[in-house]
């Protein structure tokens, strides 16, 4: 036998012990007898029961089937929904028992640890298609309505409130179907509306409520006391100034107690990065969190694998990114159905969002990035959350005062983050993207960088950003401020929004030549032309600087933000944006510092000697 025939043969047998383990772990799970499912169970004749029921009832086999039922349905979710629980087969149409799939046991098994040990229940899922996680959920809140307690309210809140009635909706049904020999004392419980309150409904004998709610209507929790909250495709909630997800997640969290028994799931599929969803799930993986996060891989859905006709030829056919797939564990059978699925997407991003391996992947844009997603995750370990917000400020917001006795002023609101105050004897610099001047428009962002003084392993770093709205005169009289403040930095202003939007009053080139005579340092593109300029040819050297900078460690980012911005940059058709939606002035003031930097256009100047570093701001070292 050659040595490709055993690598063959080797793999044939490897991937039917893989499909073995897969149908054997399906076959031994029976949610009616116990065996294979979630906590903590004991052998009892023919039954796996969890020891929490057989501790509430000793004499367990002494009660009458319906007892048995109704005792067992109080520790056992999966019983539950086996026996009284029917949804719709995606395969067949009909209605059939609940049985968890094995994604939804993966859920459950960290919503009852929880529930098990005597804490709240607290998750953020990060969706992939078609396992029926928003359906594990609003059961497991049914569950709790029906079985566990009574008098305790949920709260059901979509993008949309068409997504919550949708929600909603299930329960509806399920209803409809429980078998009424075993429903709780007073008959089969049902939903009866409340005069006046449309988005309101109770379930008669349970003194429950289920309010239905949108992102947009956070006020709908007002007066109610909620123990539950099912918080849908959070990623799609959109934010704006008079509404944002994290005025919703505050108002449930207000309401919902902290305490054993109350619920808390926010789920979503992705949509993209540096959203509130996005933002949650990093602190949830950073441990940060009340939540904890589940995520779940396309590769665990039973529903995706197809039959392989010629195995070697498959073999030797895959790619990097099959093999890759082979080392994470998956079957020839899941990589083939993968690959014409493939087919069906029109780049690998979008294959990676709509069946993400990986949770990053999940996050991927759909575009073409030109960021390397494992590059960037390595990229972002030096992100910190900033020592301080606040404000530079000087004697006055304008002119030529504006630049006297400045200083690092700490405040909740500022738009200034500062992850490290200015060194004694370090050289720093001010890069500027200018945005618009309304809440709606584009930010205006200040990257301050402290440069690297030639030893090895000091490299230039972010050490302040300050990102927000405001008149043009007035931003440039700030970013003046914040140079002076980092020991006279040299401030490099982009040029393009201040002409382009004033073109028709002449007054971009004033303020930039007012700024250049109270403010020397400010960068000029040639003897006569100020600030720095940005056109289709420039953007592509500068963000293939930046590309090769985030790729080889050319410099230390501290924003999180950043990196987020960088996961969202597409290329379309040779030009290079943000996603529609998002915003890229965090990253284009890295990519004209680290042009410049790369150029040698930046000049290392060093005002004079800093006063002591404040004491609420000290140099963070970490690198």
């Amino acid at each position: 036998m050659t040595t490709s025939n055993k690598t063959l043969a080797a793999v044939l047998a490897e991937n039917d012990r893989r499909n073995r383990h897969i149908d054997e772990t399906e076959r031994a799970y029976d949610p009616l007898t116990g065996a294979g499912c979630c906590g903590v169970r004991v052998a009892q004749g023919q039954l796996w029961l969890p020891t929490s029921l057989l501790e509430q009832y000793p004499h367990y086999g002494d009660l009458d089937e319906r007892q048995r039922a109704l005792a067992r349905f109080e520790h056992d979710f999966e019983y539950w929904c086996a026996v009284c629980v029917t949804i719709m087969d995606k395969q067949t149409g009909r209605r059939v028992p609940f049985r968890l799939n094995a994604p939804q046991r993966q859920m459950l098994a960290v919503m009852e640890g929880q529930r098990a040990s005597g804490k709240p229940v607290r998750v953020i899922l990060l969706k992939a298609r078609q396992w029926g996680g928003s359906t594990l959920v609003q059961m497991y809140m049914a569950w709790h309505q029906l079985v566990l307690h009574t008098g305790w309210n949920s709260f059901i809140c979509g993008h949309q409130h068409v997504t919550s009635k949708a929600i909603k909706r299930m329960y509806n049904i399920m209803l409809s179907h429980y078998p009424a020999d075993l429903a709780p004392d007073g008959g089969v419980p049902h939903f009866d509306k409340l005069e006046g309150q449309p988005h309101v409904q109770q379930l008669t004998s349970r003194e429950c409520l289920v309010i239905t709610g949108s992102s947009r209507s956070e006020d709908s929790l007002r007066g109610y006391d909620i123990a539950m909250a099912h918080l849908s495709e959070v990623a799609f909630w959109k934010a704006s100034a008079q509404h944002n997800p994290e005025d919703v997640i505050r108002a449930v969290s207000g309401t919902v107690a902290l305490k054993a028994g109350t619920v808390v799931v926010m789920e979503s599929t992705a949509n993209g990065v540096g959203d509130y969803f996005h933002d949650e799930w990093l602190r949830a993986q950073a441990g940060i969190s009340d939540k904890t996060p589940v995520f779940v891989p396309w590769h665990m859905i039973s529903l995706y694998r197809q039959p392989v006709a010629d195995a070697a030829a498959l073999w030797a056919s895959l790619n990097d990114y099959e093999r890759g797939l082979w080392q994470r564990g998956c079957t020839l059978e899941q990589i083939n159905w993968y690959r014409h699925k493939r087919r069906e997407c029109h780049t690998d991003a979008q294959m990676m969002s709509e069946y993400p391996t990986t949770d990053t992947e999940a996050f991927t844009a759909t575009g073409f990035n030109p960021f390397d997603a494992e590059t960037l995750d390595r990229f972002q370990a030096t992100c910190l959350p900033a020592a301080i917000t606040g404000e530079v400020q000087g004697n006055a917001l304008t002119g030529k005062a504006a630049l006297d006795d400045v200083k690092l002023v700490p405040a909740v609101t500022g738009c200034l983050k500062v992850w490290e105050d200015r060194l004694p004897h370090r050289a720093y610099l001010v890069t500027v993207d200018v945005g618009g001047r309304s809440s709606d428009s584009d930010y205006s962002v200040m990257a301050v960088w402290r440069l690297g003084n030639g030893k090895e392993g000091d490299k230039p770093t972010i050490v302040a950003q300050w990102r927000g709205h405001t008149d043009y005169d007035q931003l440039a009289w700030k970013a003046a401020q914040l140079a002076e403040y980092y020991h006279r930095a040299e401030l490099v202003i982009e040029s393009n929004t201040l002409k382009n939007d004033n073109a028709r009053r002449g007054d971009g080139e004033y303020i930039l030549d007012l700024i250049a005579r109270a403010y020397p340092l400010v960068y000029r593109r040639s003897a006569q032309q100020l600030g720095f300029h940005t056109d289709r040819l420039s953007k592509r050297k500068m963000i293939a600087a930046l590309i090769a900078a985030v790729r080889d460690g050319g410099y230390v980012e501290r924003d999180q933000q950043a990196v987020n911005e960088m996961r969202e940059y597409e290329e379309r058709d040779g030009h290079f944006a943000a996603r529609l939606g998002k915003h890229d002035d965090i990253l284009m003031t890295r990519a004209i510092g680290i042009y410049l930097l790369m150029q040698g256009e930046v000049r290392r100047h060093i005002g004079s000697p800093a006063p002591p570093v404040n004491e609420f701001c000290l140099p963070l070292n970490r690198q």
